[in-house]
């Protein structure tokens, strides 16, 4: 039986779905090492890399829900690798930022994990990995253009 080129759309997302699985196994066993799960890990990452963040960049970086970004910035703060504090300019704002602990952990821990997820990519050449992500970021950036304008019609209902 020949599939319709209707089956293209559907057989990407499995596709998809399953590389991005794989790769994200690597992840999983690579953060594991360090004794963290891959949240409490995000969250050091964003701050290592971008510096002090309001608690709501820090989710929508991560991508994770919201409750279960306070359970993990919770521990974080118990474990004295993380600080909170007030926004200056808004007290409704939390910021976040590393502890000098939390900065040497993740400096130290980073750099493996980086050459273990570059490890996981390598299964492409350099080239492919570079069309990949053009292709995967156009994707992701049509989709959620659609998802707008989806939700905008809503609204107009």
């Amino acid at each position: 039986m020949r599939r319709s080129p209707t089956d293209v759309p559907l057989k990407l997302w499995v596709v998809l779905a399953r590389a991005f699985d794989a790769v994200e196994r690597h992840s999983r066993a690579s953060i594991a090492r360090f004794q963290l799960g891959t949240t409490e890990f995000g969250v050091l990452e964003v701050l290592y890399h971008k510096g002090e963040l309001p608690v709501c960049e820090v989710q929508r970086r991560i991508l994770v829900e919201s409750s279960s970004t306070t359970y993990v910035v919770d521990k974080l703060v118990q474990r004295g690798l993380v600080r909170r504090r007030a926004s200056g300019s808004d007290r409704r704002v939390t910021l976040l930022a590393l502890t000098p602990a939390g900065r040497q952990l993740i400096a130290r821990i980073f750099p493996p994990h980086a050459a273990a997820m570059r490890r996981a990519v390598g299964a492409l050449p350099a080239r492919q990995q570079a069309a990949a992500l053009r292709l995967l970021r156009a994707l992701g950036t049509g989709a959620a253009e659609r998802l707008t304008a989806k939700e905008a019609d809503h609204d107009h209902d």
